[in-house]
């Protein structure tokens, strides 16, 4: 497709992001121009070879100005070459207005460039022209003559002060007028060569800048004469014999030449300094001066010579840029006067092919393209109406299903955090819905049960429960509450489960939901109430006759033991009484285990206790290896000492009968800083505990032992209990079992 028949393009207007963008990116170029243009002021004066009597201020104004020329030039020609490269842009991707504005603006350039271009080069030769008459060579040598005039006055008077200074030095130093004695004959040679030699002031001084003579004309009588410093003596230049001070006064400049005493000697061997001084007069000193700066000056703009003359060149240039720049601006501005009704009607036309009915072009104009987008605004006003009818339906109908799920989620959300397990099938057995209650209760997963038929997952005795529930709900049952004993995970659970058929309004089957209640350790907390109360009756109902019992039988051998000498009778008495302790004995611990007594709390250390314990062991037993472990920082806890060591000595028994007396018993202690929590471990290398036996473990009167009657681990929880604690096991490894209890601290 050529150019003249390709689809015409509307141009974007950049967003807001896009704009903030281009003007932050600007901002950018603009700190880093300047810093360009400091960087090259301050490498511009480094490099440049000035002479040493160019003040350094005027350099820098210089290659500020030609700098600020230079960024000026650069930033019309950024302007020009970017408005053509939009233009150029423009036309090459067909946007509409483009061709009108190329026509345009290359009409606007050739009537303002030709006129542009011969006044250019006129003001060129102009200016080289005048910048060549400014600094001519005559001006030049004029300026250099004079101010060798000057110096050469200034010099003559200063070799006359030299002169007059090497034959007072002589004299002086011939005399030997620097001594003491000879202060007056010093004073009056000063006199007599101050007037012999016509010079305004004769002075001499000592070594250490000591003045000890000082002879002035009448005419510096009344003026004020300063004293040199040690500086101003000492500063004659090696290979020379004398050097001149300069001093500026109201009355004109003193000229006041050095020599050393002797003539020319070196400073470490002089004996003294004489000073000759001569006043130039106000008029001749003021206008050497001015000669002075004058030719200074001259030289300086000499020097700025070139730079001034770039500087005219750069601001011609950037003069004639600025017309061509106003050209191609004043190309555009009128192109858009044409294109932009246009334009704002292609953009309605396509905001409406995009679905925007509500799109009003926004243009007001007299000529007949107004008419036209009037009657554009017109149409998509209808079109917006009709549509907002169609959106009001729509927007019912999504209110509607957006309630439905606020609904769902809200049941989601319940069913998540109850903490009963719920699970729904359908009206064909398919499971539905699973909450993570129950996937923990019955220990499944829900992706690989969900969708599938209860048949499929369940077998055995629990397909035949879920069969006699399904059944009864078939006949007609809409609520079935049933006991279930499973075994998840290893561990024996208990569970009450609730079955409900769902049924709509219709009174049509939709499926049912079960509902789980783990009910195991409500169960263990019954029997151990039930198990206590057994308990508490029996040590009352027992513990009343033993005594009467025991002691008639002692009654008995003490009154008849010495009339019967029998021993049948005294074994059956002594079996009496033994048999009372061990029933005694029998009834204690129901008691103890019934009623266990009041906890009191003390401040005490987990560790002693544990020590005190197994001491009694090591004695007692010491087939037995017994090892411990104590953690750093186990802090103080409050615990009842008596209670502890009995519930510790009840484990160890537990451990010692397990290993037979023969093995080893590893006690941990440690503290959890992050949980506040005091770990001990008691582990043996015994048989170990199964499964089944674990979950009824601290359950009364249920032992392993033959011969155990099952309370001493449920009097160890009952402990572990009103300490706040918790105690449970595990296997130990590589075998055994492991019993860890669990302290607040």
């Amino acid at each position: 497709m050529t150019e003249d028949t390709a689809p015409l393009k509307r141009e974007k207007s950049p967003d807001k992001n896009q704009e903030r963008s281009r003007r932050k990116k600007e901002g950018i170029l603009i700190l880093v121009i300047l810093l360009i243009v400091g960087g090259l002021t301050i490498v511009e004066t480094r490099i440049t070879p000035f002479g040493t009597d160019f003040p350094l201020s005027s350099t820098v104004l210089m290659f500020i100005l030609i700098n600020i020329n230079l960024l000026l030039l650069l930033s019309l020609l950024l302007l020009v070459f970017r408005n053509l490269a939009k233009l150029y842009y423009e036309k090459k991707n067909n946007i509409l207005g483009s061709k009108i504005k190329t026509r345009l603006t290359v009409a606007f350039v050739i009537l303002a460039l030709l006129p542009t271009i011969v006044l250019f080069f006129f003001s060129i030769q102009f200016i080289s022209t005048s910048i060549a008459f400014w600094f001519n060579a005559p001006v030049e040598k004029t300026l250099d003559a004079s101010l060798a005039v000057g110096q050469k006055l200034y010099d003559y008077i200063e070799d006359k002060n030299a002169f007059f200074a090497k034959r007072g030095a002589f004299q002086i130093d011939s005399r030997e007028l620097l001594k003491q004695e000879n202060q007056e004959k010093l004073t009056r040679y000063t006199q007599v060569i101050q007037r012999a030699f016509n010079r305004h002031a004769v002075e001499v001084y000592t070594p250490d800048a000591k003045r000890v003579s000082l002879s002035l004309a009448s005419e510096l009588e009344s003026l004020y004469f300063g004293l040199l410093t040690t500086t101003e003596l000492t500063r004659i230049i090696p290979g020379e014999t004398s050097h001149t001070v300069y001093q500026t006064i109201e009355a004109g400049e003193f000229l006041r030449t050095i020599s050393t005493i002797p003539f020319g000697s070196l400073q470490d061997k002089a004996h003294g300094y004489i000073v000759i001084t001569t006043l130039v007069s106000p008029d001749l000193s003021e206008n050497l001066k001015a000669i002075l700066k004058g030719v200074e000056e001259y030289h300086q703009l000499k020097l700025t010579k070139k730079p001034a003359q770039i500087s005219y060149y750069i601001a011609l240039t950037i003069v004639a840029l600025l017309v061509v720049f106003c050209a191609i601006w004043f190309g555009f501005q009128m192109a858009k006067s044409i294109t932009i009704p246009i334009m704002k009607f292609a953009e309605g036309t396509q905001r409406i092919t995009d679905g925007d009915l509500n799109y009003q072009i926004d243009f007001q104009t007299d000529d007949e393209l107004g008419t036209l987008i009037k009657s554009f605004n017109s149409m998509t006003k209808q079109l917006a109406a009709g549509r907002e009818q169609i959106a009001l339906s729509g927007e019912m109908l999504k209110k509607q299903n957006i309630e439905l799920e606020k609904s769902r989620q809200y049941i989601e959300i319940v069913l998540k955090n109850i903490s009963a397990g719920v699970v729904s099938i359908d009206n064909t057995g398919n499971i539905t819905t699973i909450n993570k209650a129950a996937e923990s209760m019955l220990d499944v997963n829900s992706a690989k049960i969900l969708n599938k038929n209860f048949r499929q997952i369940l077998d055995g005795d629990y397909l035949q429960i879920a069969e006699k529930i399904y059944a009864q709900a078939a006949g007609g049952a809409q609520h079935i509450e049933v006991p279930v004993s499973a075994s998840i995970a290893g561990a024996p659970k208990h569970f009450s489960l609730h079955y409900s058929t769902l049924k709509d309004d219709t009174n049509r089957n939709l499926g049912a939901v079960l509902v789980f209640d783990d009910v195991t350790e409500l169960e263990k907390a019954q029997r151990m109430v039930a198990w206590r109360e057994v308990a508490r009756r029996i040590a009352h109902e027992v513990k009343n006759p033993l005594t009467p019992i025991k002691l008639s039988a002692q009654r008995l051998k003490r009154k008849y033991g010495k009339e019967i000498d029998d021993e049948i009778f005294t074994g059956c008495a002594d079996t009496i009484v033994e048999h009372v302790d061990l029933i005694r004995n029998l009834v204690n611990q129901f008691s103890a285990f019934a009623k266990f007594p009041d906890t009191n709390f003390a401040t005490a250390r987990i560790d002693n206790i544990i020590l005190e314990t197994i001491a009694l062991y090591r004695e007692g037993l010491p087939q037995v290896d017994i090892q411990t472990n104590f953690g750093e920082n186990i802090p103080t806890l409050k615990l009842d000492h008596q209670h502890m060591k009995q519930a510790f000595i009840n484990l160890i028994d537990n451990a010692v009968y397990a290993i037979n007396k023969a093995g080893t018993i590893v006690i941990d202690l440690s503290y959890d800083s992050i949980l506040k929590i005091v770990r001990i471990e008691i582990a043996d290398t015994g048989k170990g505990i199964s499964d089944k036996e674990k979950t009824r473990l601290f359950e009364p009167y249920f032992s392993t032992k033959k011969s155990g009657m099952g309370l001493g681990l449920a009097i160890v929880n009952s402990i572990i209990s009103d300490h706040n604690g918790v105690i449970r096991v595990q296997d130990n490894q590589p075998r055994g079992a492991k019993f860890i209890i669990e302290l607040p601290a």
